[in-house]
């Protein structure tokens, strides 16, 4: 009888040890170290003719082709500008989201979409049943798109071999097993054994693999930091479920961008990309109420405007809070302290509350002057012009400092019907007469305040 094997691993970056031990080496995290059973024997996963034979040999950088990646285009818009462009033939996505926010609902909708490229869909959580179900739900079918339910890694290769498919959709990572290793399915060595198969596969055979990651309780991705190293692109599917908006995000990609950003609305038929963001993330109300203000913000080369909204008042229990939704926090707490050293506006004994409307979250430093604007707008009890935007960093001085693609946001404000626009007076190359929408340039908080409330 074969002597069993045991070893150790870092559930936060998979580090190995032959021994249990209380502080990761490699990551410096307290108490990540697990035991599992390894038993490793030759193997031999999937067949691929007469590709796998040859051995490559250096070239010349001179010599490599430069030619640009062919790309799978869906009829998704969204999942297009966020793979950068279309999936490229070959690659590895990591696809990972919250349990319930849609994960298998967009793969399954983007698999039926697409009717030209055959897609098999691998089901380890889920019946046949279960998936019909869903595709009946969304309302969608193909004659392309078939259906597995498999856990084993071993018994997909042998039916991908038959089916051979352009497009595969593992759902999910955590539910696979490889035969040649002992541990249990969602164990750290089983994700990223049967993620180095597919890598493979996906490379040797030009098949473009999607994989569906868990998340785990503090939102990163679960399994071994590797795993996001040793795919191409990582898509990050958010979103709070109360809203109906999702946001698909890339935090990798060899073959685009990593700042892109595709919006789906959740509805009883599937997710439906929103293409004019703006429009569904700013109210449609009438009434001109106090701590609302409008900013041009920048998610990757896609400008928006959002609304954002700030409560000021007087602190009850001693100690004021600061509450942001869509916000940083620390960064909140820096603008307030500019008001108060530089502009002599009295907030410190102050709560303020801010969100950013529509469930998203917003990193931009642009939405600054829109965040000083909402509060003093609450603070004093004075609406800001519904017909305003407004685009601008506030630096620790009280300047207001130039943001990048203003151009862009001008624009976007323009096409949505705003009057006006307030900016920086220090983003260069901005003429009043290359836009239709009147430019309001400021240097300091105190002018935004003037522009806005007049006077005093």
């Amino acid at each position: 009888m074969a002597k069993i094997k045991k070893t150790y691993f870092c559930q936060n970056c998979g580090a190995q040890s032959p021994q249990w031990v209380g502080k990761c080496p490699s990551c410096a995290e307290w108490n990540t170290f697990v035991e599992e059973i390894v038993s490793k024997n030759e193997k031999k996963l999937f067949s691929t003719g007469p590709a796998t034979k040859r051995i490559s040999k250096p070239i010349a950088i001179g010599e490599v082709s430069d030619e640009k990646h062919n790309r799978i285009i869906f009829k998704d818009s969204e999942l297009n500008r966020v793979l950068g462009g279309g999936l490229v033939h070959g690659s590895l996505v990591l696809f990972g989201g919250e349990p319930g926010i849609g994960k298998s609902t967009l793969m399954l909708q983007m698999a039926l979409q697409h009717s030209k490229a055959r897609v098999l869909y691998v089901s380890g959580e889920e019946s046949m049943k279960q998936v019909k179900m869903r595709a009946d739900r969304i309302g969608q079918t193909s004659e392309n798109c078939f259906l597995l339910n498999e856990t084993k890694l071993q018994h997909i290769f042998s039916h991908i071999d038959e089916f051979q498919p352009h497009i595969l959709i593992i759902d999910s990572i955590q539910t696979l097993h490889s035969e040649y290793l002992d541990s249990s399915p969602g164990s750290i060595s089983q994700i990223r054994e049967c993620t180095g198969d597919l890598m493979k596969f996906a490379k040797e055979t030009q098949t473009s693999v999607f994989i569906i990651g868990h998340i785990t309780k503090d939102g990163s991705i679960a399994g071994p930091k590797v795993l996001e190293h040793m795919v191409d692109t990582v898509l990050q599917f958010e979103g709070d479920r109360n809203h109906i908006y999702r946001l698909l995000r890339t935090t990798k990609n060899r073959f685009g961008s990593t700042n892109e950003l595709g919006i789906y609305e959740m509805q009883t038929g599937g997710l439906l990309p929103v293409l004019n963001p703006s429009d569904v993330l700013l109210n449609n109300n009438d009434e001109a109420l106090s701590g609302v203000a409008i900013a041009s913000t920048m998610e990757g080369m896609r400008p928006m405007l959002v609304e954002v909204q700030a409560l000021v008042s007087t602190a009850a229990y001693g100690n004021p809070q600061r509450t942001t939704t869509g916000f940083d926090t620390k960064r909140l707490n820096m603008l307030l302290a500019v008001l108060e050293k530089r502009c002599g506006f009295k907030l410190g004994a102050k709560d303020v509350f801010l969100n950013i409307t529509g469930g998203i979250r917003v990193n931009d430093p642009a939405i600054d002057l829109a965040v000083v604007s909402a509060v003093l707008s609450s603070n004093v009890d004075l609406p800001v012009s519904k017909e305003i935007a407004l685009a601008g960093e506030v630096g620790l001085t009280g300047e207001i400092r130039p943001v990048s693609h203003i151009d862009q946001r001008i624009t976007e404000a323009q096409k949505l019907g705003f009057e006006k626009m307030i900016v920086s007076k220090y983003n260069k190359g901005v003429k009043q007469s290359d836009f239709d929408i009147e430019l309001i340039q400021v240097g300091k908080i105190e002018e935004v305040f003037r522009h806005l409330f007049g006077s005093e």
